[in-house]
């Protein structure tokens, strides 16, 4: 999970040029208040004051908030889970404002923060706060995972509510990571049936997954149509993962993106897990690529991070030879279950009109009150206006024949 792999990811979709089919946004980091629309506020106040020379000093709230070990307190931890949150929240609101159709923080999908504690080295839970925003403008928001690791923290903040369907492709068994994402764990009260399972076991392959992930996900748009996905991508399913235990290729992982894009709703696309520094960056990379319906040749163009994909320097990777304990009949039977309980959702579901709360929180500050002298560091001067230079050409013209993504 280190940031090392969202650089390498970085250079290497600008060594494709992708940079110039999009529009690049250095986002706001997130505010405390924002942060606590879904965490305990004495959660994010313990997470803004710690640091790895005074966490021993509190023992109890590190035992309470679940801080160590898979979730190790480092420095400038809580400006990481500032930024990353604050690219998935900035994000929706651009895909609520309909600046754009698609949006992507790779930087995000950090899936498993609960409300009021950390897990599987997720602190703060941004996809929770993005479809918190995107639930302002629209009455029902799909949520699809396809980390090797089931979308707990997600599932959990909306298990009582029909306003989030939540579809997790994961393994599951023997202990794996986190413990749940049973298909029978299918959400509570008004929420009933609209949490959705697909445990997975050792060593699925393209062909297998893409079929079931297709058509599940074609009878959940087709029941439930939501107004706009969000689709968390962690590549740690992929093969030769060092975490993971799946046989997926990168197109086998980006064709599930590919079929998601198709629906033409509005999308936001995350990162997540990921393991493998390298493959991850490939990854993450092609997908770019299937948003901007660009096709990317395979041998990877000089990049500062080159070195890493030596001697091959392709950008596509073999699967590995493990076996597939995914018989035709479990997947059948997986497949069945779900689409029963799908059945069991008479229509999509309305919600009631109502005021649409404001955008975002910024503090009060007088622009009179500014000392013009005063040095503003580059990361809040971005903050306060949109960027319209960077990675641009020419005229640096910020959306001029581009896609918006």
């Amino acid at each position: 999970m280190k940031p090392h792999r969202l650089c390498m990811t970085h250079h290497l979709v600008l060594s494709y040029d992708l940079h110039k089919k999009m529009e690049i946004y250095r986002p706001h980091k997130a505010y405390p208040v924002e942060l606590a629309q879904f965490h305990s506020a004495d959660y994010v106040e313990f997470l803004q004051r710690i640091n790895p020379d005074t966490q021993h000093l509190f023992p109890e709230e590190m035992a309470k908030f679940k801080l160590g070990e898979d979730c190790p307190v480092f420095d400038d931890m809580f400006e990481f889970c500032q930024i990353y949150a604050g690219g998935t929240i900035d994000a929706a609101r651009r895909l609520n404002n309909q600046l754009c159709d698609i949006a992507i923080n790779w930087a995000g999908g950090l899936h498993h923060a609960k409300k009021c504690e950390a897990s599987g080295f997720c602190y703060i839970n941004d996809l929770v706060l993005g479809i918190l925003e995107l639930l302002k403008y629209h009455a029902r928001v799909l949520y699809i995972d396809i980390d090797v690791h089931h979308g707990d923290g997600v599932e959990e903040a909306f298990y009582f509510t029909d306003r989030v369907m939540t579809v997790s492709f994961h393994k599951y068994g023997n202990l794996f990571f986190p413990g749940s994402g049973d298909v029978k764990e299918i959400g509570e009260r008004e929420g009933k049936f609209y949490a959705i399972n697909v445990p997975l076991k050792d060593g699925i392959d393209d062909s297998s997954f893409t079929r079931l992930f297709k058509t599940i996900i074609s009878k959940v748009v087709e029941t439930y149509q939501p107004g706009v996905i969000v689709l968390q991508c962690g590549a740690d399913s992929l093969a030769g993962d060092r975490l993971g235990c799946f046989n997926l290729s990168i197109d086998g992982h980006a064709e599930c993106v590919r079929i998601v894009k198709k629906f033409g709703l509005p999308l936001l696309v995350t990162g997540g897990g990921g393991y493998t520094k390298e493959n991850v960056a490939r990854c993450w990379t092609v997908e770019t690529g299937v948003l901007l319906d660009t096709e990317l040749p395979d041998e990877i163009p000089d990049n500062d991070y080159i070195k890493y994909f030596a001697p091959e320097c392709s950008l596509r990777i073999p699967t590995a030879h493990i076996e597939n304990f995914n018989s035709k009949s479990y997947l059948g039977t997986i497949k069945m279950q779900v689409l029963e309980n799908l059945r069991c959702i008479q229509h999509a579901p309305s919600v009631q009109m109502q005021e649409v709360p404001p955008d975002f929180y910024i503090p009060d500050f007088d622009e009179d009150e500014k000392n013009p002298d005063e040095r503003i560091d580059q990361h809040t001067r971005d903050k306060q206006i949109q960027r319209d230079d960077e990675y641009y050409e020419g005229d640096n013209d910020n959306g001029h024949n581009m896609d918006d993504v």
